[in-house]
């Protein structure tokens, strides 16, 4: 692989971890805010009308770099009218092309004024938008009919990650991971009796433990009514579950977000819980064979396995440009959806591809290259991982109160159910005194 391929693909998965500000980021920092979404007006000349095409960023200084090379890239098929990278300022306004985390969806598109959506930028500049997007990759970046308003990226879902190498020390079948949460306390017991500190850790926290394992039992984290409900029977005896494997130390917790990656990577935790993409920074880990499933459920005799949740970064186009600007802005889209650069991102990055082609030719590779991730991710989405557009760790505000309440309950500070109904009371006040916050996308 060129150095110039492998600064392309390295952007999306630092777009997936920036998010959580990377799993080396200190743990006192905080998430950035959304650009604020200013109307711009008629008469303001655009910031990017002198011959270039601005893309803002959050990203840090090493992850800017790589972008840089992406844009690169793009800019020698394309002199002279260049794409240009800017820093995301907390506050500022959106500039003409915007890589937005989920958290920062919602305050971005509650001025519809503020943005255009893509597939009309895609028509009028004449290209081509044939992304046969599957559900679990339209939450939150299409209308009501189903037209993309906004680009996904590196998208990804749950699953769970294990060390063959653990099993076999522990006496396990290292092809037989645990599919539920009973079969995962009979394996962390079975890992901690042989030795090890930490049989099990998760990353993302509220992500995986509220969205998704609700998802996947089929109980929504909202009422009829609109309001926070996910303090029922089910949310409670898992938490409970994690709380009480916590205080027997056969589970650890580093952080609220992917912290915990690194403890799986470093052999340190025999089984992790963290979004498929992550198998990419896990191939040359020392000591780890790696092995994946899809993320375990709660099994009863009346509700069946339902499906995970997909998620991931998003590009945006701001409103109040030209019209040749916006035809620079969609040769750029045109080139992230080419198939060639989508292959080779996902097989190589473990994103899910957007379209149908790139994942059939994704699955041939996969087969030769005898990994198996993004294979157990599309069986674990079950191609409805849209089908719950709310997410309660996409409203930054609610998923922060949500963490806190969570590691109380998880530290045995506060009993599971206490901790639920805290997380639920506190983020209903919180979505009515900010009730845009669960509207997504308020076409």
């Amino acid at each position: 692989m060129t150095s110039k391929t492998h600064s392309l693909l390295f952007f999306l998965v630092l777009a997936i971890s920036m998010p959580a500000l990377a799993a080396k980021a200190p743990k006192s920092a905080k998430a950035a805010k959304a650009p604020k979404a200013a109307k711009v007006e008629k008469k303001t000349e655009p910031a990017s009308s002198k011959s270039e095409i601005l893309l803002s960023h959050s990203f840090r200084t090493e992850a800017a770099a790589e972008l840089q090379k992406l844009v690169d890239r793009f800019n020698e098929t394309n002199p002279a009218v260049p794409v240009k990278l800017v820093r995301q300022e907390a506050g500022g306004k959106p500039v003409m092309l915007n890589i937005l985390r989920r958290t920062q969806v919602a305050d971005f598109v509650a001025d519809k004024s503020t943005f255009k959506p893509l597939y009309g930028v895609m028509k009028d500049a004449k290209e081509k938008l044939e992304v046969s997007l599957s559900p679990d990759l339209k939450a939150g970046v299409s209308d009501e009919k189903g037209r993309l308003v906004a680009l996904p990226l590196a998208y990804a879902t749950p699953v769970l990650f294990y060390n063959k190498n653990a099993f076999r020390k522990a006496k396990l079948d290292p092809e037989k991971p645990p599919t539920n949460w009973e079969q995962m306390q009979e394996t962390v017991i079975k890992l901690g009796e042989a030795g090890f500190k930490c049989p099990y850790t998760t990353s993302w926290l509220t992500w995986i433990h509220i969205d998704n394992i609700s998802a996947l039992s089929g109980s929504p984290v909202v009422n009829a009514k609109g309001e926070l409900s996910f303090n029922t029977l089910m949310q409670v005896k898992h938490i409970a579950k994690l709380a009480t494997w916590k205080k027997a130390n056969v589970m650890q917790m580093y952080g609220q977000r992917n912290e915990a990656d690194e403890k799986f990577r470093d052999g340190t935790c025999a089984m992790l819980t963290t979004d498929s993409w992550a198998h990419t920074e896990f191939r040359d880990a020392q000591g780890v064979e790696l092995g994946v499933a899809p993320l375990p459920h709660h099994e009863d005799g009346y509700i069946k396995r339902q499906f995970t949740l997909a998620d991931g970064p998003s590009l945006w186009i701001a409103s109040g440009y030209k019209a040749p600007e916006y035809k620079v802005a969609a040769k750029f889209i045109a080139f992230l959806l080419t198939p060639a650069v989508q292959v080779e991102l996902a097989s190589i990055y473990g994103h899910l591809p957007l379209t149908e082609a790139a994942r059939a030719a994704l699955k041939s590779k996969a087969l030769r290259d005898r990994s198996q991730t993004l294979e157990v991710a599309y069986a674990s989405m079950n191609g409805k991982g849209a089908s719950n557009p709310l997410r309660i760790s996409a409203m930054d505000a609610v998923r922060i109160i949500t963490d806190e309440e969570l590691e109380k309950a998880i530290d045995s500070k506060l009993a599971p159910k206490e901790a639920l109904d805290n997380a639920v009371t506190r983020g209903n006040a919180m979505l009515k005194a900010k009730p845009a916050l669960k509207k997504l996308l308020p076409m």
